[in-house]
């Protein structure tokens, strides 16, 4: 009997993986293959660095498994690099990779040429969402809509005053209620203009 291990992973957490697991641990007895690890990331798939799938690479070197499931290839990873970058290495390691939702298996050669094709598919289905959010964003600028964080308002003149009385940094982040960055940020422009000033 093959051992395998389960990866699962969902970008933030109010998200849950119990659907994932149902679905791979019943392809795994229809396979016939022994769970031995499970592996479960809550971060963004853009993400190439993850406690759990750095943790089943790891123990992938050491022989702990010999196949890998994952619910769908964007559950692995979102770049085609990092994808193919993690399906060599398990290929490498006579590891085979299973993707539920796909119905591909490394196993044989077709299924590797399938993967390839289907992670530059799902490369370029990301790029389109992001080009469409800058799109989006783009035309919300030239509406004239306002985007992000509203612009912090602060008596700048009094901050430049405390500090010259000789607060330090941190009590004046405290009493305006914002960062150090943003201080000091307020006294090197009052500073600038100051110096234009003179």
């Amino acid at each position: 009997m093959k051992r395998c291990a389960i990866y699962t992973r969902v970008s933030t957490g109010d998200q849950h993986t119990e659907t994932q697991m149902l679905d791979l641990r019943a392809m795994a007895a229809q396979r016939g293959l022994d769970i031995v690890a499970t592996y479960t990331d809550t971060i963004s798939g853009a993400k190439a660095r993850r406690p759990g799938l750095d943790l089943m690479m790891r123990e992938a070197r050491r022989g702990r498994f010999d196949v890998v499931l994952v619910w769908a290839f964007d559950r692995l990873a979102r770049s085609v690099r990092h994808f193919l970058q993690t399906v060599d290495e398990l290929s490498r390691l006579n590891i085979e990779f299973v993707s539920f939702r796909e119905q591909i298996d490394t196993g044989g050669p077709l299924g590797r040429a399938v993967v390839t094709i289907v992670a530059a598919v799902a490369e370029l289905e990301r790029s389109l969402i992001i080009e469409r959010v800058r799109a989006g964003l783009r035309r919300a600028r030239l509406e004239g809509r306002h985007i992000g964080r509203m612009p912090l308002d602060l008596d700048r003149e009094a901050i430049f005053r405390d500090r010259q009385r000789g607060q330090s940094l941190r009590q004046l982040a405290d009493t305006y209620r914002v960062s150090r960055a943003t201080i000091h940020r307020v006294l090197r422009h009052a500073s600038v203009v100051q110096e234009n000033v003179a």
